[in-house]
């Protein structure tokens, strides 16, 4: 049986404007007798197709909520009413089935989910970075910074945890590779998670994780609540923005300290991305073996110098952010995402001191796209720093 004909656009826009004046929810009541207000006359199958769509429009992500339900689906951006694009782990593609009326709508969406996560969106606050309370990352801008119009941005958080069998048939990483990830979680060696926007940093990430041993304590430390592993031993501190006042925030730095005294057995510090680098290379010096993060960096080479500038900004001197890198002996996976191809491990890297006492990232393994495993200059040492309970190949 066909579905029943949406009602038209003027009908719509007066029972929504009807149940914002008269502050109700849009129940199947409630929209029945605002459509009887408005002298409009539909069936039951009509109210209850209405009531959906207000409710999804009043409460909900309106027309963006069959994306949110798409479990494939990583990213919704929204550049107009009309064009929706979405990544479902193949690279963006655009939605032409999924539209808003009109830019207005467009703007009550970002204003209403800014609410949700208890922040301000308007001409004197005109973008917000938020989480939502679903988890998922919210970004919004509003004209004139915008001069085109609301620009929308979700990031979702999935429950969905790999395995690394998982991650090796999908071809993000070769059967030796996962087998020298597994060396590298077991033998307990710092290490950090690099890559670009989207490359999957979090998600391998709470895959090695998840390989810890049962009896270990995780103690997770992040801005947002994205880290997932399967483990049964997991704390959860999260940082907290300031309110509108500018008080009540939380920094990941203090949580760090409080991380420190809860008996962890790994420190984990998520997605690195400023001023909280000095609690990335604070957790990783504080003899808690295992512990990692993740990192944003184009290639493993970069990551010295990313972690520099992100230091230096939060005020340590070259030298010191230097030292510190140097003295954690962390290891460096890197992800890399092929242009229309899947996201994948790319390399191992060793952290090692030079001569002018600054830390470059040596390679230790490099993984072709095309699979395999080629090794590389520090392939010795990295060999030696999970042998004890490996059984990698040599």
């Amino acid at each position: 049986m066909p579905s029943p004909a949406p009602p038209g656009a003027h009908l719509l826009e007066a029972v929504r404007a009807r149940l914002l004046r008269e502050s109700s929810e849009p129940t199947l009541a409630t929209v029945a007798a605002a459509v009887r207000a408005e002298g409009a006359i539909l069936g039951d199958a009509e109210v209850l197709a209405l009531s959906r769509t207000l409710r999804a429009d009043l409460t909900g992500a309106g027309p963006l909520e069959p994306l949110l339900a798409a479990p494939e689906i990583t990213d919704i951006l929204v550049n107009g009413p009309r064009e929706i694009w979405v990544d479902d782990g193949v690279g963006l593609r655009r939605v032409d089935e999924v539209g808003f009326p009109d830019e207005d709508a467009v703007r009550r969406l970002a204003q209403r989910l800014a609410a949700q996560a208890g922040r301000r969106l308007d001409a004197a606050e005109p973008w917000v970075d938020a989480r939502l309370p679903s988890g998922a990352r919210l970004h919004a801008v509003l004209p004139p910074v915008s001069p085109e119009g609301t620009r929308l941005s979700l990031r979702l958080s999935r429950p969905r945890v790999f395995s690394l069998a998982e991650l090796v048939e999908s071809g993000s990483l070769p059967p030796a590779g996962a087998l020298l990830l597994r060396s590298l979680v077991e033998s307990r060696c710092p290490f950090l998670v690099s890559g670009g926007t989207g490359t999957g940093k979090t998600t391998l990430l709470s895959t090695l994780l998840s390989l810890a041993a049962p009896g270990e304590r995780l103690l997770l430390v992040e801005d947002s609540a994205e880290l997932r592993p399967e483990h049964p031993h997991v704390v959860r501190l999260q940082s907290r923005p300031p309110n509108i006042e500018g008080r009540g925030g939380v920094e990941l730095h203090q949580l760090v300290r409080q991380a420190l005294r809860m008996r962890p057995d790994r420190l984990v510090v998520g997605e690195v991305r400023g001023p909280e680098v000095v609690s990335l290379l604070h957790a990783l010096n504080t003899g808690q073996e295992g512990s990692s993060g993740t990192l944003h960096a184009n290639t493993a080479a970069d990551v010295p110098a990313r972690i520099e500038a992100l230091g230096c900004a939060a005020g340590l001197s070259r030298e010191a952010v230097h030292s510190q890198l140097a003295a954690t002996r962390a290891l460096v996976v890197h992800l890399v995402r092929d242009p229309g191809g899947p996201r994948r491990v790319a390399q191992l890297c060793v952290l090692r001191r030079d001569h002018g006492g600054l830390v470059t990232a040596v390679p230790a393994v490099t993984f072709p796209a095309g699979g395999g495993l080629l090794r590389d200059t520090a392939f010795a040492e990295l060999h030696d720093r999970i042998a004890p309970r490996s059984g990698s190949p040599r």
